[in-house]
């Protein structure tokens, strides 16, 4: 296996310079050197040869014993040196201090057809911001962190990638609902792939320490290397970089809402600098369409990280970015203007989407009101979000409306008549706004299916390829694996996953509710 080393993030950043792997703080340093920790059985149980591919590995090595045990720590890759990475954040939106890779550690860096990839293991063991916890992670949150960040690629959503999911062999000790019964479950390792793990986190850490030499130089190597088109730093390229991260973490939001996806934990920590999409734990696709809806049990009672909010919760998080850079910048006006244009991009951007969902190409002043008759219809009675967009893509007349998304109602036998009238009103001024279109309906269908999935990855379809997993069967994570590789595509012979939430998912733990242990 010959890969093509590169170490721009080591040699051109500050390291910690004690080299005990101890909890501690880490002050003057972007990162500390890290051995992953050996585990006692490791097993590769999927690769994404795909992923595999874009680093210069071929099938073949897919198999071999080297990459087993390079992607679960096992083995360290010839002439490169392990490392994690130092950062602060706001958690639930108060600082935390510094925080950094708990359980992430950093493998190298490889460079392939023209890209630059960061390689990753998560669940490797402690470092020194591991706190109070192990650095392990287990199977449970493993696959649905592998099997997300594949599915959140093919739907078009900026994101980290995913590499390999593997056993460790060893067993780990979880409480997953915090109620004081912790129990062993099977240690697991993913190895996660970006061209940069850097966090809003990195930035705030020196600034809050009120290290603004090395503060400068992360955000020097941050343009060099991955901003190079705005050119050599400086104030007014500080200024140019916090507008395209604004842009870049709106962007990817739009995305979330697009598709009903809800990240859980939105801190400043989870907050990639490029906008993708990072850290997979208790995240959630929209089963019923739902603006208060958070998957995450730590947030049930405030709902800061809900559905409808995500939007807002990118901007607050800008806020403490601009904060961070604030000392290199030294003028509030500029960062000012950046943060109120978020707010209108939002609307243009988040009314630009929801048309598209509707199919509709042409403006009309209407559309606004349109759009918050629809989302205040789907939240009258339990309306499945991604059943209801991917079959309105069929729509013909304003009579047969109600049949058409019939499938998307949790209770169809039970809706009262004042909800069926709602929706006929509906589906009426719906029929009207698409006389103005000028496309065909053949091809309002085709463009709507290229925005409104058919397949996402409930909880639920998680939790049966882990339970499923559990039991030593991987079958079912290569089946949801290969699903979610098409997901705006029909796959007639995968209909069976084109479903609602089943009734048994409704309140079972992993389905509907999900802890950050894991």
């Amino acid at each position: 296996m010959k890969l093509n080393i590169k170490n721009t993030f080591t040699s051109e950043n500050p390291a910690d310079s004690i080299l005990d792997n101890t909890r501690r703080q880490v002050e003057e340093a972007v990162f500390s050197y890290v051995h992953p920790k050996k585990t006692t059985a490791p097993k590769v149980i999927h690769v994404s040869k795909e992923m595999a591919s874009e680093l210069g590995i071929t099938e073949e090595e897919i198999k071999s014993e080297l990459f087993k045990n390079i992607v679960t720590g096992n083995a360290i890759y010839p002439n490169t040196k392990p490392y994690s990475m130092c950062y602060g954040g706001h958690q639930f939106g108060n600082w935390a201090g510094q925080l950094g890779d708990g359980r992430a550690i950093n493998l190298f860096e490889v460079e392939h057809k023209n890209k630059n990839w960061k390689v990753q293991l998560k669940g490797a063991g402690e470092t020194p911001y591991s706190r109070t916890a192990d650095g392990l992670a287990v199977l449970r949150s493993s696959v649905r962190e592998y099997l997300c960040a594949e599915a959140m690629f093919h739907l078009g959503v900026p994101t980290t990638r995913s590499l390999s999911l593997s056993l460790s062999g060893d067993a780990v000790l979880r409480d997953v609902l915090y109620d004081g019964n912790p129990a062993h479950e099977k240690g697991a390792i993913v190895s996660r792939i970006s061209p940069s793990f850097l966090r809003f986190g990195n930035y705030e850490i020196f600034s809050a320490r009120k290290d603004v030499k090395n503060l400068k130089a992360l955000v020097d190597y941050t343009i060099k290397h991955h901003f190079s088109h705005l050119g050599k730093p400086s104030k007014e390229n500080y200024i140019h970089f916090f507008k395209e991260v604004s842009e870049r973490t709106l962007e990817m939001i739009i995305h979330w809402q697009r598709v009903g996806f809800v990240h859980g934990v939105m801190n400043t920590d989870n907050m990639s600098i490029l906008g993708l999409t990072i850290d997979f734990g208790p995240y959630g696709w929209l089963e019923g369409f739902d603006f208060g809806w958070t998957p995450n049990t730590t947030d049930r009672q405030h709902k800061r990280y809900r559905y409808g909010n995500q939007p807002n919760i990118g901007l607050w998080n800008l806020y403490q970015l601009a904060n961070a850079l604030y000392p290199i910048i030294e003028e509030v006006a500029p960062l000012n203007a950046i943060l109120e244009q978020y707010k209108v991009d939002f609307e243009v951007q988040s009314l630009q989407m929801m048309k598209s969902k509707l199919g509709l190409c042409t403006s009309d002043e209407e559309d606004v009101k349109l759009i918050q008759n629809l989302e205040d219809s789907l939240q009258l009675v339990e309306t499945d979000m991604t059943i209801f967009f991917r079959k309105l893509s069929d729509f013909t007349d304003k009579d047969s409306g109600l049949e058409l998304i019939k499938e998307a109602f949790y209770d169809f036998e039970n809706i009262s008549d004042e909800v069926i009238n709602n929706w006929n009103l509906w589906f009426k001024k719906y029929e009207e706004r698409l006389q103005i279109e000028r496309v065909s309906s053949e091809e309002r269908k085709e463009k709507m299916d290229a925005v409104n999935p058919k397949y996402v990855l409930r909880n639920y379809m998680s939790q049966l390829a882990i339970d499923e997993a559990d039991k030593g069967d991987y079958s079912l994570i290569d089946e949801l694996f290969q699903l979610l590789k098409k997901p705006y595509s029909e796959q007639p012979e995968n209909e069976k996953w084109f479903a609602k939430r089943p009734e048994w998912a409704r309140n079972k733990v992993g389905c509907s509710m999900l802890s950050c242990s894991s």
